[in-house]
């Protein structure tokens, strides 16, 4: 396979040719990691999200020789990688969700947004959402986030976390109840998906 046919490959062909050539894991480290440092930033800022990224791909590059080949698509479970690795950070995250609470400062967002009294409303209401955010169970806020900035399907998601789609949905539906109650009312997913990772 060439390098050309290796781009035009899904996830789990290059996995598999790298069991072999382990150079080819490079494709998907091409692919997704940008996607998943996104992902890590939004929910740990950016000092840990390096580290994380990194640690992500060298658990995936390791775990290589279990990756299922049936899923040609390898963005779950990394994903999946990703958020068990952030666990480690927990206090991280929940610090990250008090600071925006506090400042109203997205650490994603605020070097791209500029100052419009839209924005200045908008930042008001993601104060709030930041602190209903930390204070929901870690799983919740896993199975949400992984869904709204991750990109992921419920079932991607149950991939991604090891559980089933029916405690996905659960989770989702039970995060969403608590922020709309936490928000008065307010749609949560307007807030939390305005800086979608994937459309």
């Amino acid at each position: 396979m060439s390098d050309t046919s290796l781009a035009e490959a899904d996830d789990a062909s290059c996995i598999e040719r790298s069991r072999r050539e382990p150079e080819a894991f490079a494709e998907v480290f091409r692919r997704h990691a940008p996607d998943i440092k996104r992902y890590v930033v939004r929910r740990l800022g950016g000092d840990a999200a390096e580290d994380v990224v990194a640690e992500t791909f060298m658990a995936a590059f390791r775990q290589r020789d279990r990756y299922d080949l049936a899923r040609p698509n390898a963005r779950p479970w990394l994903y999946g990688i990703a958020t068990n690795l952030m666990r480690r950070h927990v206090r991280t995250e929940v610090q990250q969700w008090r600071l925006l609470e506090r400042t109203g400062t997205d650490p994603v967002t605020a070097p791209f947004t500029d100052r419009s009294d839209e924005r200045i409303s908008a930042e008001a209401t993601r104060r709030n959402l930041a602190g209903a955010l930390a204070a929901l169970p870690k799983g919740h806020r896993d199975a949400l986030l992984l869904v709204v900035w991750g990109g992921l399907s419920y079932p991607e998601v149950a991939q991604a976390l090891g559980v089933r789609v029916g405690t996905v949905r659960s989770r989702v539906n039970r995060a969403r109840k608590k922020l709309r109650a936490e928000l008065g009312g307010i749609n949560p997913m307007a807030i939390v998906s305005e800086e979608p990772v994937h459309e």
